[in-house]
């Protein structure tokens, strides 16, 4: 890998590493909560650029840094777009139903975006 890859690569948490405190500490706050609903309305990968804030760019990059080194999404560089997935399967695995629970909640509540 060249530098100029690896400098591109993101840190995630490995499955076994990710907690449910910082998981819920990413979902608590609207922002990242419609940022995970959007996420799994979609069928694929979004850019973080789909995926509009109404906030700073400065203040966006927080919210998807978080919701990265919680284990909640998945980024990935793609040419000049940084991708955002759900790690909807990982989530599930580690806490079944809760997932499920919270975007049921922000859809009753309209939080979704």
């Amino acid at each position: 890998m060249t530098t100029a890859e690896s400098s591109r690569t993101l840190a995630h948490p490995e499955r076994d590493r990710i907690r449910l405190e910082e998981v819920l500490h990413a979902l608590a706050d609207p922002m990242r909560l419609r940022v995970v609903c959007a996420l799994d309305a979609g069928d694929t990968e979004q850019s973080c650029t789909e995926l509009q804030l109404p906030v700073t760019k400065s203040t966006s990059t927080h919210h998807f840094r978080v919701l990265r080194e919680s284990g909640v999404i998945r980024q990935t560089y793609r040419g000049t777009a940084k991708l955002n997935a759900l790690r909807r399967e990982d989530l599930d695995l580690l806490f079944p139903g809760l997932l499920d629970s919270v975007l049921a909640g922000a859809a009753r509540r309209g939080d979704g975006g």
